[in-house]
């Protein structure tokens, strides 16, 4: 049984005095494979290090995060950009908008999210949308930008059901984390509706801790419980699950 983490960000200071302690506990719950999405300038150094120093536990993708865009937006491009002709990049990402924070870089944000899906488009890769408050104008974008070459997947999907079809007939995964153990977040009553050949499991590590670590530093090794909360809602056996959501992480990022 093996499961793939296809969103954490292991790269950052959180993990800076722990990370094979970290690894060896993600390998011992059957993650056989972390996928690292790019946050912006910043993070590029860190997330190829550890690349570099695991090169067959990790998978990196290369893109400006939306909290990262701002009237500088530009130039983060252009260094995510030059990235491309160097490192082998499974995506982009992590890339979207995000209007829980601040809406007066909105223009911004979504010019910075346009030209990273047309990066992806070109460069046929999948890209990783971050969304927060967001979800009509990621919708739209999705729709007017799919001309066939785009695909990826929504990461911490905690849409409705209507959304979550939207995006899947526009050949998206949802990327299913922490969120589904919370209560009263109703993610559960929505993926119930969701069949499981359109779900990748992750982290969004160090944030958004499952149940029964919420509160706490998450990690790749907490996949586990994410999965069996996952199984539950969809009635199906745990070994089961690893194998659909593996197949479909696989075949979404193109990696053996």
């Amino acid at each position: 049984m093996e499961f793939i983490d296809t969103h954490a960000h292991l790269y950052l200071y959180q993990f800076e005095s722990d990370i094979e302690a970290v690894i060896q506990e993600a390998r011992n719950n059957h993650v056989s494979k972390v996928l690292l999405p790019n946050i912006d300038s910043g993070s590029i150094d860190g997330l190829l290090r550890l690349k570099a120093k695991f090169p067959d536990y990790f998978e990196v993708m290369m893109g400006v995060h939306p909290c990262s865009i701002d009237d500088n937006y530009q130039k983060e491009l252009k260094i995510a950009e030059a990235q491309f002709l160097g490192q082998g990049f499974v995506g982009v990402g992590e890339i979207g908008l995000d209007y829980y924070w601040d809406t007066k870089y909105k223009a911004e944000q979504t010019k910075a999210f346009r030209t990273q899906i047309n990066w992806a488009k070109d460069l046929k890769l999948p890209i990783a949308v971050h969304c927060r408050e967001a979800f009509d104008d990621i919708l739209e974008i999705i729709d007017e930008e799919q001309d066939g070459r785009l695909r990826g997947v929504l990461h911490c999907f905690t849409g409705n059901v209507d959304q979550a079809k939207q995006l899947i007939d526009n050949g998206f995964l949802l990327g299913v984390g922490g969120v589904i153990t919370y209560r009263n977040s109703g993610l559960d009553k929505t993926i119930t509706e969701i069949d499981l050949n359109h779900l990748i499991l992750e982290t969004d590590a160090p944030y958004l801790s499952p149940v029964p670590y919420r509160g706490k530093r998450n990690q790749s090794a907490y996949l586990i419980h994410v999965a069996e909360k996952l199984a539950e809602v969809k009635d199906c056996a745990l070994a089961d699950l690893a194998m659909v959501t593996t197949a479909n992480a696989r075949a979404l990022f193109n990696f053996q």
